[in-house]
């Protein structure tokens, strides 16, 4: 059983930057990959990037792509969301989660969620 709490969130301009944070609990934090995705009201959930077990491999969507930077610190059991150039599109509620395998871009491969944290960006 793993839990993850996201904090970070906030209200930031267009250009502005966020740095999101998830913690996890649990001994076994190095075994899960992680993932960070999205949902902005009456949307589906989207993927935005997830990072490897051991953190040597990120994958991330085409939008965020060049904006956005996931890195983890297994010594705290948290993974980061750097968030750079933020647009207003970049607005909703973001959610972190662990999957106990390889990176995945669907969300339903993944086995535990946190409860998300808003990220709103004006224009």
């Amino acid at each position: 059983q793993v839990q993850l709490v996201e904090s970070g969130g906030g209200l930031v301009q267009a250009g502005g930057s966020l740095r999101l944070s998830c913690a996890a609990s649990g001994r076994t934090f190095s075994t899960y990959a992680m993932g960070w995705f999205r949902q902005a009201p009456g949307k589906e959930r989207e993927f935005v990037g997830a990072i490897s077990r051991r953190g040597h491999s990120t994958d991330y969507a085409d939008s965020v792509k060049g904006r956005f930077t996931i890195s983890r610190v297994t010594a705290q059991n948290t993974i980061y969301l750097q968030m750079n150039s933020l647009k207003p599109e970049d607005t909703a509620v973001y959610y972190c989660a662990a999957r106990g395998w390889s990176m995945s871009r669907r969300a339903d491969e993944y086995d535990y969620w946190g409860q998300g944290t808003q990220v709103t960006v004006s224009s």
